[in-house]
């Protein structure tokens, strides 16, 4: 009977190493089985006399789900980068992409070819940045009032406690400023606090003034994406002005990719010449670091934090691509269970007009 203790821990040590040979795996890109709906609506702001355009992706089921804004840049529409949409709704969140009038695709379709570029650089004007922060207010106004409303496809479908804002170029410098960024050459003051966190692809300093004044408010987390070629087909921005952001981001959790090859359009679906982008290994990335960063800061995954952080975003990474943290981005992510306070909306004198 001597051995009797030692029989008793087999059982045990077998359990064990059972346990150690199946591991929780988190990936980023596996998507439900659930279809996926993708409608149109428009919704109008009388008091500023704008109807925006929404296309919306939502999985088909009853469950409210965590929301995420989409700006798209200069000249785009709501019915851009559907590859976004399609994934991020398959993950369980509901996809909000927003028109902005007046920087939209109306600025150069109806255009002569030769007089499409400028344009496109006239709509690129700080009336249509003031306009967009508007737009995403009033998006969230709207989505408030639609997620009460019975009969509505969006009824009891969103959880609003949970909103994250994306965008694309001037989309991205849509996503900056209602996530924090300061103006104060203009003292203007267009945070939204209603976001709780924010992913830029081809971000861009400040036009005027210092990048760590007009970044080192914010403290939301961030996740910012460019590449090696990220120029501005409009502006004059180059791939080194991109960069310009993450370094300020002293009170938000930051994260950084940039992509070796990537040009401005490879966020996108369409090059400068019109033709369809897909598939590529930069959307491949994007989609993956973008959902763990939802899933870490929307529905509170721990697991998604520790891939962000850990050596799983490298599998979707090529050697050239560079990828970094900046120090508060290791801290805990947000319970999913535990709702957070409702954040009060700035308040209508404080809006964008």
């Amino acid at each position: 009977m001597k051995h009797a203790p030692c029989l008793l821990l087999m059982p045990l040590l077998l359990l064990s190493n059972l346990r150690a040979e199946k591991p929780i795996s988190y990936d980023p890109l596996k998507v439900s089985a659930v279809p996926i709906v993708s409608q149109t609506f428009e919704t109008t702001d009388a008091k500023r006399e704008r109807t925006l355009p929404l296309r919306v992706y939502f999985p088909e089921s009853k469950a409210a789900a965590p929301v995420i804004l989409f700006s798209h840049g200069l000249g785009g529409s709501r019915d851009n980068n559907p590859y976004l949409g399609n994934h991020w709704a398959g993950r369980g969140y509901v996809v909000v992409f927003v028109q902005h009038p007046g920087s939209d695709e109306s600025v150069w379709k109806s255009k002569p070819a030769l007089q499409r570029m400028t344009a496109m650089k006239q709509a690129a004007s700080f009336a249509n940045v003031t306009a967009r922060g508007g737009d995403i207010s009033f998006v969230i106004d709207t989505l408030t009032q639609w997620n009460a409303q019975p009969g509505h496809p969006l009824h009891q479908r969103l959880n609003l406690e949970k909103i994250g804002m994306s965008g694309h170029s001037f989309g991205a410098n849509t996503t900056q400023s209602v996530a924090g960024q300061k103006f104060p050459m203009v003292r203007v003051n267009f945070t939204e606090p209603r976001i709780s966190a924010a992913l830029m692809m081809s971000p861009g300093p400040p036009a005027m003034g210092d990048p760590a004044v007009a970044f080192g408010q914010i403290r939301i987390p961030c996740l910012l994406m460019t590449g090696t070629l990220d120029d501005s087909p409009i502006g004059k921005q180059t791939p080194a002005d991109r960069l310009k952001v993450f370094p300020h981001l002293k009170q938000a959790p930051a994260w950084q990719v940039v992509f070796d090859g990537a040009d401005h359009m490879d966020f996108g679906q369409r090059n400068l010449r019109g033709k369809t982008i897909e598939n590529t290994r930069y959307h491949r990335a994007i989609l993956a670091l973008g959902t763990a960063f939802w899933d870490a800061q929307l529905k509170g995954k721990p697991e998604a934090l520790s891939w962000l952080n850990g050596a799983g975003a490298k599998t979707v990474l090529d050697p050239k691509d560079q990828w970094q943290s900046n120090g508060v981005a290791g801290k805990n992510v947000p319970s999913e269970s535990k709702k957070a306070e409702p954040s009060k909306a700035p308040a209508l004198s404080d809006r964008p007009r």
